[in-house]
């Protein structure tokens, strides 16, 4: 094979090809073996905690080499985690090293520490493919000027540079897998979208496939098994990480090695904090998409596509608030900078061929629904993270706990049913975290656009943001969805887009 030809457009026409056939794969390099002209060559941008909790799924994938790796943070031990060394011990477990960092006390995250974990891994797994060595950047941009020969990014950053990254990435024809969500405001989740049909390349968002159970119980809806569905609700136990109720007012320095300009990106300056930064940037507008973006993208989007629904017609919110002494007298925090602590979200969405409108409530911060009067008859206790539907003949309640949907009905008797059906919440598939991202490999490869690709997750993005409008404006908005435009609140429309720092602007188009 001549040493001029392309290995990305080789790479996407061997799938079609029977080159591959001509010499058995296990006599090449054993069971398993995926030759490196085959492999799909990844840099993974975003090296902090949920980072380095997904990163095992890539590095035992076989069709997968991740060849870079890119944060503004080069390394520390001040990342956020969920359990006392959890992060730690997750990559004690890719590198079968139970002494690695032994005298670090706190959570590592950064470009070298994951440039270490990639080489590390490499080296002990497939020694033998002779890799040589994976490249740590600070700054995405110089990352894709620099890797000729990459095929694709996996983005794992706060939210505020998922539209950034991604149309970057996708304008130099590079494959995107991301964590959710796909963007943080309206206009830029619909930038990502348009970038994404132009490039023609494979995209997947990774909430796809872990509410597979709701899938599941919009498949026994559509049965009529509860009569006409009117309404929606999911719960979550989220914000699981500090709602910060003021704007910081010290000026810690900047962490050694830590790049905050690069961090900021697209947002307006202001001085650094850690209160924005490493796990804990969600609950900030400007950075994050709250709890919502966090957990209702995973538990809705199956409702979404089964259901087929659109762009909201409507959202509403209802928030907490906080309260300051100023001069002796007690006042409402004005807070246009920060999600609440909790809050209901309610978006109306216009009705579909035999089916009628429907409302969805979205609750967070510990609030839940009120159960129907026969489900509380029943005694019925409400798991931590949930979602009720209601019919007209009926409802169906699941926890994500891995317990069974019950269904609730009444026939003519007038009698109360009570069946348990499949169970919901994550997709138990077998390969686990690593089913998530096949089907994007595959396609990659020059197979099927993913299920999980980009714009199939348009509605839940619309949805998600048009919520976090609702909340900053206070009150009920009207959403035109061709125009993109909030239609009874004038001034709510600039939440739909993002102030841009200078040279950082994103344009639709």
């Amino acid at each position: 094979m001549s040493e001029n030809i392309n290995r990305r457009r080789f790479l996407s026409t061997a799938v079609a090809s029977s080159a591959f056939a001509i010499v058995p794969r296990h006599v090449l390099g054993g069971r398993g073996y995926v030759s490196p002209s085959e492999k799909v060559t990844v840099a993974h941008i975003g090296m902090g905690t949920q980072g380095f909790r997904e990163l095992g799924s890539l590095l035992e994938t076989p069709e997968i080499q991740i060849v870079a790796v890119c944060d503004p943070n080069r390394a520390s031990s001040d990342y956020v985690e969920w359990g006392k060394h959890s992060v730690r011990n997750r990559i004690r477990s890719y590198l079968d090293d139970s002494s690695w960092r032994a005298g670090d006390s706190g959570c590592p995250g950064g470009r070298d520490v994951g440039r270490e974990v990639v080489d590390t891994y490499y080296a002990r797994h497939r020694g033998k493919e002779g890799f040589q060595g994976c490249r740590a950047y600070a700054d995405f941009r110089e990352l894709l000027a620099n890797e000729k020969d990459l095929d694709a990014v996996k983005i794992m950053t706060p939210d505020h540079l998922h539209a950034t990254i991604s149309i970057a990435a996708m304008k130099r024809g590079k494959h995107v897998l991301m964590h959710k969500p796909i963007a943080n405001r309206l206009a830029e989740g619909r930038m990502v979208l348009e970038a994404a049909e132009r490039a023609e390349v494979a995209t997947h968002l990774l909430a796809y496939g872990s509410g597979a159970g709701n899938g599941k119980i919009v498949a026994r809806i559509k049965e009529g098994v509860i009569g006409p569905l009117r309404e929606i609700h999911n719960w979550s136990n989220r914000p699981v990480w500090p709602q910060y109720t003021e704007i910081p007012a010290d000026r810690p320095p900047v962490p050694a090695g830590f790049d905050w300009d690069l961090w900021l990106g697209p947002t307006l300056p202001r001085p650094y904090h850690p209160h924005y930064t490493h796990t804990v940037f969600r609950g900030w507008y400007d950075f994050g998409g709250g709890s919502m973006a966090d957990m209702g993208i995973y538990s809705l989007w199956p409702v979404f596509a089964g259901l087929d629904l659109k762009a909201p017609l409507s959202a509403e919110a209802w928030a907490t608030h906080t309260c300051t002494i100023d001069d002796r007298v007690s006042r409402t925090v004005k807070n246009d900078f920060s999600f609440p602590t909790a809050c209901s979200i309610r978006l109306n969405f216009a009705p579909r061929q035999g089916m009628p409108a429907l409302d969805l409530f979205w609750y967070d911060g510990g609030m839940k629904p009120r159960l129907p009067d026969e489900l509380e008859a029943q005694h019925v206790e409400m798991a931590r993270e949930g979602i009720l539907f209601v019919g007209d003949r009926g409802a169906i309640l699941a926890g994500f706990n891995g317990q069974s949907p019950r269904i609730f009905t009444r026939g003519a008797n007038k009698t109360l049913r009570v069946e348990a059906d499949a169970p919901s919440g994550p997709d138990r598939r077998p390969g686990g975290r690593r089913a998530r991202h096949i089907p994007w490999v595959q396609a990659c490869r020059g197979g099927d656009p993913s299920p999980g690709s980009f714009q199939n997750a348009g509605a839940i993005t619309d949805a998600v943001n048009l919520g976090t409008v609702a909340l900053r404006a206070g009150k009920k908005v009207l959403f035109d969805s061709d125009s993109m435009r909030i239609t009874n609140v004038p001034a709510a429309n600039r939440y739909l887009v993002r102030d841009y720092r200078e040279g950082w602007e994103l344009q639709r188009g």
